[in-house]
């Protein structure tokens, strides 16, 4: 599988600024079989562990989110950035290399005791993940694992993270 999703991710250098070489999941959304094997391999690792809910991290994460969750039966719930959802929300807040930012879910999107997957496209340096995890467990929610489709490993950001992490791709 490795190798397949790595044939279409697309190297973009000096986006979004000069030095950081950018992996760009465009062509993998663009071709059905390729997608369609991702849902299926997450589907396959998740199928048989009582997953209550997905909690996609916006905006990607809803991308591979929201048909995981079709495939398992399980709820989807938006992560947000602060001021974004229209309901009444939780919140946590981390920091970033430069600042901080907060991100939110409805208060009533995770009921005590769910066993939720945290999904995003990509693994970074951790710190969005992370702090969704924390809101989920602010919730009363259990995170069974942070799935990614790429992570960048030279970024060292599964460290962070204290749920298990799983990636499809893993770049050094």
């Amino acid at each position: 599988m490795e190798t397949l999703l790595k044939r279409h991710i697309r190297d973009v250098p000096d986006f979004p600024k000069p030095g950081i070489l950018f992996k760009d999941i465009t062509p993998l959304l663009q071709n059905h079989d390729v997608f369609k094997k991702i849902i299926a391999d997450f589907t396959k690792r998740y199928e048989n562990e009582g997953i209550h809910a997905i909690v996609g991290i916006e905006s990607r994460g809803f991308l591979f989110g929201t048909p995981l969750a079709h495939e398992l039966g399980a709820a989807f719930i938006p992560i947000r950035k602060k001021g974004k959802l229209p309901y009444k929300t939780v919140n946590v807040s981390y920091d970033l290399e430069y600042g901080s930012a907060t991100i939110e879910m409805h208060e009533d999107a995770i009921e005590r005791g769910q066993r939720v997957i945290v999904i995003d496209d990509l693994l970074a340096t951790g710190g969005t993940a992370e702090a969704a995890c924390k809101l989920i467990e602010k919730q009363g929610g259990k995170v069974v694992e942070c799935a990614f489709v790429v992570e960048l490993g030279f970024l060292n950001g599964r460290e962070k993270i204290k749920s298990p992490v799983h990636s499809l791709v893993k770049y050094e």
